[in-house]
This record gives C-alpha cells, sequence and structure tokens, in this order.
C-alpha cells in the first residue's frame, strides 16, 4: 500500500517536470512565431470590413375597395390589430371608419414601425439647428416631430375644413391642458390640447380623423400621438407675472394645401408610391421658416428655466376644435 501510494504522487510530479522541460526547451524562433500569428489574428479583428448596410425596402401599395360587409369583415380577420392599425394611419382614418364602400390604400409589405412609410424624410437638414420641432403638412394631412432634424414619429392628422383653414405659418407652443372644452359645442372634449396660436384659440388635440380636413381650424390627432406630443413639446415661458413670453415654445409649422378636387394624395400611391412625399415647395417654406427661428432665437437670452412647465386647469375654454 506504501508503494503504491508513492508511485501515485510521483508519477504526476514527473508528468510536471516533462512538460516543463519540453516548455523551457523551445527555441526562440518557435515563441517568436507564437507571437506573430496572435499579432495577424488581433491584426484581422482590427481591419475587418464593417457590414455593408441593408438596401431600402421598397414599398408598393395597392387600393383595396370594400364594397360590402362580407369583405369589410374579411378584411379584419385578414390582419391582425397591429396591421390594421399601420393601414388606418396610412389611410387617415380611425378604425370605426371602415365601413362597406370604403377604399383602403394597402402597402404590399407590412412592417412593424409606423415610421417606415413616413412622407417625410428621416433626415432633414434645415432643421437642425432646432432642437425640437412640429411640422404640420396639410397637403398630405400628416404631421411629423423632429430632434436637430432627425425623424421621431409621424402620424396622420385632420386639419381645418375648406371654411374653416388652420392658418398656415411659423408658430409656437403655448399652454397646455390635458382636457379642454370646445365654445362651438360644449359637448366636445379635446384631450391632450396643445395651442400653438393663442388668440386664434388654435393647437393639437385628439379628435375623430375622417380621412380629410374636418375640423374648425385646429388640427386633429389620435390619442396616442396628442399624448406623445403634449409630453415631448415646449411651451412657452412666461415671467412671474405670467403677463409676458419671455421665451416661446417648440416651433409648429404649419404648411402646404389641400386639394379638394383630387383625389386624397395617400390614396394615388397606388400608381406613384412617392406621390406623399414633401415637394420642392413645402421644403422652401419650412426652409423659410428654420430661417425667421434662428432669427428669433438670437434675440433671446438665456434661461435658467428651460424646462418650466406652465398649464392651464382642465376644462378650460377655447374657440376651435
Amino acid at each position: 500500500m506504501r508503494k503504491k501510494f508513492h508511485t501515485q504522487i510521483f508519477l504526476p510530479a514527473f508528468s510536471f517536470l516533462m512538460i516543463l522541460g519540453v516548455s523551457c526547451n523551445r527555441n526562440n524562433s518557435e515563441v517568436t512565431k507564437d507571437v506573430e500569428q496572435r499579432s495577424k489574428s488581433l491584426d484581422t479583428i482590427y481591419t475587418e470590413k464593417e457590414p455593408e448596410p441593408e438596401p431600402e425596402l421598397i414599398v408598393n401599395y395597392s387600393i383595396d375597395s370594400l364594397a360590402t360587409a362580407v369583405l369589410v369583415d374579411s378584411f379584419k380577420t385578414k390582419y391582425d390589430d397591429h396591421q390594421k392599425a399601420i393601414i388606418y394611419a396610412l389611410n387617415r382614418i380611425d378604425a370605426s371608419r371602415v365601413r362597406p364602400k370604403t377604399n383602403l390604400v394597402i402597402p404590399d409589405t407590412l412592417l412593424a414601425d409606423l415610421n417606415s412609410y413616413a412622407p417625410f424624410p428621416k433626415n432633414l437638414d434645415i432643421l437642425n439647428s432646432i432642437p425640437k420641432t412640429v411640422l404640420i403638412a396639410q397637403r398630405i394631412q400628416a404631421f411629423a416631430l423632429f430632434e436637430n432634424g432627425k425623424l421621431v414619429k409621424w402620424g396622420p392628422i385632420s386639419s381645418g375644413k375648406r371654411t374653416t383653414p388652420t392658418p398656415n405659418g411659423l408658430h409656437y407652443g403655448n399652454y397646455k391642458a390635458k382636457q379642454k372644452i370646445s365654445t362651438v359645442n360644449d359637448a366636445w372634449k379635446l384631450p391632450y390640447y396643445f395651442n400653438f396660436m393663442n388668440f386664434e384659440g388654435v393647437g393639437v388635440h385628439q379628435y375623430s380623423l375622417p380621412g380629410y380636413p374636418a375640423s374648425h381650424a385646429c388640427v386633429r390627432l389620435y390619442m396616442d400621438d396628442a399624448q406623445y406630443i403634449y409630453d415631448w413639446a415646449k411651451q412657452w415661458e412666461l415671467n412671474p407675472t405670467g403677463q409676458k413670453v419671455v421665451k416661446k415654445g417648440t416651433p409648429f409649422m404649419v404648411f402646404g394645401t389641400y386639394d379638394y378636387k383630387s383625389d386624397a394624395p395617400w390614396r394615388q400611391l397606388a400608381n406613384d408610391r412617392l406621390n406623399n412625399d414633401l415637394i420642392d415647395e413645402e421644403i422652401a417654406t419650412l426652409k423659410d421658416y428654420a430661417s425667421q427661428y434662428d432669427d428669433y432665437i438670437k434675440t433671446t437670452q438665456p434661461s435658467d428655466d428651460l424646462d418650466k412647465e406652465l398649464s392651464l386647469s382642465e376644462g378650460t375654454v377655447v374657440t376651435y376644435n
């Protein structure tokens, strides 16, 4: 037993010495080769080419005519809730507007992100100097939010109808309220109201989207979009007495003209998938607005309380809806 015990201890120790001996006897050239191999491996890691960007996905559109109640039911079962939400947004309507004799523009590819279908560019260089910008495009009935020229979000709107159009121009976020009441009809509750024309009582808020301009001058939005802008955009800053505007809020740029004589631009996507995009005239208008904003900013003084939020109480009366 003692002999066996010594054998078990001796053999591992001997093996270790043999291995150590072999390692120590390796000549310098072998060590140098190992170092060179490791260096090549590291160099390979650092010199790898960056992956090429994926090619832009081309989305095409078609018109689906839901002539009967049966076809409406078939449409509602064909797509899941998220896919239907994308389709409703592209058609500038609420879900309740899908009825017999409704024509819908349908993309051939349904993606998870609505921004994939944006009629606005992902980057708009003329807005680079502006921290936050709200664009309201009346021709295509859509809004967009940009941060330093980068698209954050877009969605459908319903702006002022023919007799009470939403005034175009460079406006600024003023005050906001989680719920307002319209003076046109006190039964109309306006959730997440954000005013951008104080004396005219014009702002953005949640309300029904019928697929065309229908409001009394305000800009109607989906509930989620109205809440997003309510939280995202900045209000004006007032002096301690609340009688003077110290700094204007987020710029609201309203532009474009809806063509009542032609089919809606988004319904023409089946013939021209770029028909919804901004046109040169609209880009020129935005460039002018951005220049006006830059001129205004040069006149302002730095504030110690840029994030100060002032909000009117719920139920405050406004002029339009």
